[in-house]
């Protein structure tokens, strides 16, 4: 890697968590005006795909490339620690998590001392929760979830006593909410989402009564809204749908949101809620379109956004949107790109941004956003 110098110190935000820290200044009327980097990461699933980056045009959403790194073998998903100080990549074939500390004046992915970390075999999602504490692994050799303690210093994961702990079916995606509490497993393999309580203290997960949850056909997905009200998954099948459900703020059981499920394109593939949680965004693999919904703030339920479904690129298998909520990006597995759009903040409604797509790394996975204080 081209710097191996010290890190320079700042408040990440990814999607809506969010970790406080001092503004410093003057004084407290006049403290200075905070600036951010805000930087994209592609896991690529080419035997030796690894990771692109890109910084983001906070004014246009244009993607310019930055130096990105090689991972392991199929990089499957990624996820940044909501400090924005590290990012972690699960290699498929090569049963590990691969640990990146980010500069975060440049965005540049820095190895740290002791990764790649053992996983289990064929992990797929990896997932942090909002306080940077834990992170949890979807394994599919073992149909479990690995889960590990971050060290808050380095980054580096140890596993949790009792991990791993039994989930589903391919188990695809993994979610936290974003009170730390409740962890979502959604299971491609038998249509079902698993939920677990989190112990605060070791990381440790527990199933919640009554899980797992039954979903749709191949649910490829989990998503949690910010508020923590809802949960929503991407069934990947034809014709496809997004199923919705209200989380029980005590116990974290899962309730079918009326209505659900709401009809998709085919095959999707992954589904994001923006920070505000009004909009909601699902890449359509199989019909090469992003589905746009309105998400009624009561209730859970999805509208669809006048214009929608958005043209993609071809077979989009993962959408995410900028902490902002400004931007919505999307990585195009087989057309080796990335979809940018701007985001109507009233209607949903996506418009390409100019210069979309923007080449990424051979067959790209999975994609994730973090803000960096400068």
């Amino acid at each position: 890697m081209k710097r191996m110098l010290g890190r320079a110190v700042g408040l990440g935000l990814v999607a809506v968590m969010c970790v406080a820290c001092s503004a410093g200044g003057d004084g407290d009327d006049n403290p200075p005006a905070k600036v951010y980097k805000y930087y994209v990461y592609v896991a690529n699933y080419a035997i030796s795909g690894g990771v692109s980056a890109f910084t983001i045009n906070a004014s246009t959403g244009a993607l310019t490339a930055i130096q990105g790194a090689p991972a392991g073998n199929r990089s499957n998903s990624v996820a940044i620690d909501p400090t924005g100080k590290f990012a972690y990549v699960t290699n498929e074939n090569s049963a590990d998590v691969s640990v990146f500390s980010i500069y975060a004046s440049t965005g540049d992915l820095i190895p740290i001392n002791g990764s790649p970390f053992a996983t289990g075999y064929f992990p797929y999602s990896v997932a942090i929760d909002p306080a940077g504490k834990f992170a949890y692994v979807g394994i599919g050799g073992s149909s479990s979830v690995s889960a590990f303690t971050i060290n808050a210093a380095t980054g580096a994961l140890t596993a949790v006593a009792g991990s791993p702990f039994a989930a589903g079916y391919l188990p695809w995606s993994v979610a936290v909410d974003p009170t730390g509490k409740f962890a979502y497993v959604a299971n491609a393999g038998v249509g079902t989402v698993s939920a677990f309580t989190i112990n605060a203290a070791t990381g440790a997960l527990t199933t919640v009564a009554g899980s797992p949850f039954a979903a749709g056909a191949n649910p490829y997905s989990v998503a949690i809204d910010p508020t923590g009200k809802f949960a929503y998954v991407a069934n990947g099948s034809n014709p496809g749908a997004v199923s919705a459900f209200a989380i029980s703020a005590a116990t974290g059981a899962l309730t079918t949101v009326a209505g659900s499920p709401f009809a998709a394109g085919a095959d999707p593939y992954s589904v994001a809620i923006d920070p505000t949680g009004k909009f909601a965004y699902v890449a359509n693999a199989g019909s090469d379109s992003i589905s746009a919904f309105v998400v009624n703030a009561t209730t859970g339920a999805l509208t669809a956004v006048a214009g929608s479904p958005f043209a993609a690129g071809d077979w989009p298998n993962s959408v995410a949107v900028d902490p902002t909520g400004k931007f919505a990006y999307v990585a195009n597995y087989s057309s080796n790109s990335v979809s940018a759009y701007a985001i109507n903040a009233t209607t949903g409604a996506l418009t390409a941004v100019a210069g979309s797509p923007f080449a990424a790394g051979a067959y790209p996975r999975c994609i994730a956003i973090v803000r960096i204080e400068q």
